[in-house]
């Protein structure tokens, strides 16, 4: 991802101190506190932060955060990666939820993750990818990982190397694994029946300030409790 120059004002300790309020909604009237609540609002996509921790090289986004890890990706195709996206530097992580709603396991795919990977020149041989592993939990508290294979591709049960078709621009659903690009998974794999949050942690420690590590644009339930 090019380089981008942040205002003075907007700084990673800043994320932080937003992050630290242990969630953080994007709806100005609501309580942020509240938001990854059993009774708040239920999402389809990740609307709210329980926790952000930014690794060396993190910048890219700040100004937008949270909101910019909220709602559907802004997939740019095949051969070019999004501009709308949290750079979560290296070795980052970030745990997301979805208000009052819960990923469910269905028949297949049970959630996507997109992050801004893409084919260079088109070629589906040469993957730009930034690596993350994905883990969900209950509770918040206790973590079952996906197993991530990112030593040599295919990078099964990472998150990060698939090109992000979605966009509500363009009228192509997050919702749907048939069209929606980005990384599948499948609460079956861990032996789960349910997860209400998400973490990704950076496993590239690719790039530089401030755009290294995983680049997140959104995540999204195909299968949802509500």
């Amino acid at each position: 991802m090019p380089a981008r120059s942040l205002p003075a004002a907007v700084t990673v300790a800043a994320a932080l101190a937003a992050a630290s309020l242990g969630c953080t909604e994007a709806s100005g009237g609501a309580d942020p506190a509240m938001a990854c609540q059993a009774d708040a609002e239920p999402t389809r996509t990740a609307s709210c932060v329980e926790a952000f921790t930014p690794g060396d090289g993190a910048g890219w986004g700040m100004d937008e955060f949270p909101d910019i890890v909220y709602g559907e990706p802004r997939g740019g195709g095949l051969a070019a990666g999004s501009l709308d996206v949290l750079s979560l530097g290296k070795s980052g992580e970030i745990v997301l939820g979805f208000g009052g709603n819960a990923i469910v396991d269905g028949d297949g795919v049970d959630l996507l993750v997109f992050e801004n990977a893409f084919y260079v020149g088109g070629d589906p041989d040469k993957i730009f990818k930034e690596l993350g592993e994905v883990s969900v939990s209950e509770d918040g508290s206790t973590w079952v990982p996906f197993p991530c294979h990112s030593d040599a591709a295919p990078y099964d049960g990472c998150a990060g190397w698939h090109p992000v078709l979605a966009n509500p621009d363009e009228g192509i659903s997050a919702f749907d694994p048939a069209v929606a690009g980005g990384d599948p998974f499948d609460l079956a794999d861990v032996g789960l029946s349910r997860a209400r949050f998400v973490r990704i942690k950076d496993i590239s420690n690719f790039g530089a300030t401030d755009n290294a590590g995983f680049d997140l644009d959104a995540v999204a339930i195909v299968h949802a409790e509500r």
